[in-house]
């Protein structure tokens, strides 16, 4: 469902252009998993903001089913971000201002997809009955990453787009949090595609490849 063919993006810096992506190419499949890995520089979250529809390609395309998300005008891509793709984030990224159960719904309201009973699911299997009415500065990490994989799945997405979800929590909530992701993703059509440095979190996942210099160096199973 995602295919990202001869990717190049580069950034202007007082020394020349920086190449970032030097001909990219990534696939995949409806419903899967892939971890996309690689050291620190190598382009991994440049890619995923150019696939959120953060940024813009300097060539290349990024297909998403029949949609061609290099063709898009801004108000397009705005449409993309808030109907068709989650993010998750190292850093959880909550609305402070708002309950637990306002944060879970915000993306599900705005997409138009708010669903009452797949809700009260989620709310279950992220174990966050009982902290509807906090706020996110009341809740642990592990907590507050409950509840931004919870706000990211609400709406259904397409495609959900993880930047080191797991990177700043404890050995044994990150295998939580990984474990719950996983479940979930089980009983939803989403597709997943992570950016992460762990080799433990990447053998979870169903397939990987690694970006070194901007290229895909390798891919493959785990």
């Amino acid at each position: 469902m995602l295919q990202v063919q001869g990717v190049f993006k580069s950034y202007a810096t007082p020394q020349g252009p920086l190449a970032v992506l030097q001909g990219v190419d990534l696939q995949l499949r409806h419903g899967s998993s892939l971890a996309l890995m690689g050291e620190s520089g190598s382009g991994k979250s440049t890619l995923l903001h150019l696939i959120a529809g953060l940024d813009k390609v300097d060539r290349g395309s990024i297909r998403i089913g029949d949609q061609r998300l290099d063709q898009m005008n801004e108000a397009q891509l705005a449409n993309w971000r808030r109907t068709e793709v989650g993010l998750v984030f190292q850093q959880f990224n909550l609305i402070s201002s708002l309950r637990v159960d306002d944060n879970l719904a915000f993306q599900a309201r705005l997409a138009g997809r708010y669903e009452p009973v797949w809700q009260a699911q989620l709310i279950e299997r992220l174990g966050l009955g009982d902290v509807l009415e906090r706020y996110p500065e009341q809740l642990s990490g592990g907590q507050q990453q409950r509840v931004a994989l919870g706000r990211a799945l609400a709406s259904r997405p397409a495609l959900l787009l993880a930047d080191e979800p797991t990177g700043s929590l404890d050995e044994t909530t990150s295998d939580e949090v990984l474990k719950l992701l996983l479940e979930l993703l089980e009983d939803s059509p989403t597709s997943l595609l992570m950016v992460t440095h762990s080799p433990r979190v990447a053998a979870r996942l169903a397939e990987k490849v690694v970006l070194h210099g901007g290229r895909l160096a390798g891919v493959g199973e785990p």
